[in-house]
């Protein structure tokens, strides 16, 4: 209904976005520049940020700008489960049919990452969000698994991301044999008070907005109360949305965005 009252053509911060519609911040660009990076070199990548600052979205974007016939993308959300099932979805990824021995799984995927290298001149990018969950002992089966010393050049990408404390945990002495084959890391920062501004308004012209509804102060508000994190802005502006159609406001002040934020338990 807020839809209708603030003559917007559809609910403006859903994460339904496409990724050709995300706000370009300056962090957004950068995440993607050195992604890009990785592209062009292949190896071993990490990305990591605090819950809700966007590490998704830049993947996806990256992901879904590959030329498909170029690269494969197989995407594991998390990394809790078993080393074996892991290797499974990994095998299964790569259109093999997963046999059941740990040390012939191995071999099975290190062939198929070859051949998708060698003979089809596929490279696979291999993405893995949540690692901040995985155990130490996951991250020393990753590292072996992804070790082609013998090739000239890695066959593969592989993405790592997570909270920012992975990188404390690579910086153990058990993971040092996977964090020196790392080639490129990055923290992606939230947005600063005037992005976030350029983030609410992107979003509101991307669903027809034609007039101001958020205020000065209501920006600001939201900009403290969300720590710059994108999910939260989404979260806040949206309540705000809501809440100043129950009370048939033209505007959003920072009253509202109060209110919104207490609602939120934010």
């Amino acid at each position: 209904m807020y839809k209708s009252f603030y003559s917007l053509s559809k609910a403006p911060f859903s994460k339904e976005i496409k990724t050709n519609e995300l706000f370009p911040s300056e962090n957004f660009k950068e995440t993607i520049s050195r992604l890009d990076y990785l592209k062009n070199t292949r190896g071993i990548g990490v990305i990591v940020g605090e819950s809700g600052s966007g590490k998704t979205s830049a993947l996806r974007y990256f992901a879904e700008d590959l030329n498909s016939s170029l690269f494969k993308v197989i995407y594991s959300p998390h990394s809790t489960g078993s080393v074996m099932d892991f290797y499974r979805n990994l095998a299964s990824g790569l259109g093999e049919d997963p046999v059941f021995r740990k040390s012939d799984l191995f071999k099975q995927i290190q062939t198929a990452i070859r051949d998708y290298y060698v003979k089809k001149k596929v490279t696979p990018v291999f993405i893995l969000d949540e690692m901040h969950l995985s155990s130490n002992k996951f991250l020393n089966e990753l590292g072996l698994l992804f070790n082609f010393s013998m090739d000239s050049k890695n066959p593969f990408i592989l993405i790592l991301a997570g909270l920012s404390f992975f990188l404390d945990k690579l910086s153990l002495n058990q993971n040092q044999s996977l964090a020196q084959r790392i080639v490129m890391r990055y923290h992606l920062n939230p947005l600063d008070k005037k992005e976030v501004e350029g983030y609410i308004n992107h979003h509101l012209e991307l669903a027809g907005n034609t007039h101001q509804i958020f205020t000065p102060g209501a920006i600001e508000a939201i900009a403290s109360n969300s720590r710059g994190l994108p999910r939260l802005i989404n979260t806040l502006a949206t309540n705000s949305l809501l809440i100043g159609f129950q009370m048939k406001s033209d505007n959003i002040n920072e009253e509202i965005v109060f209110k919104a934020s207490e609602e939120a338990g934010i």
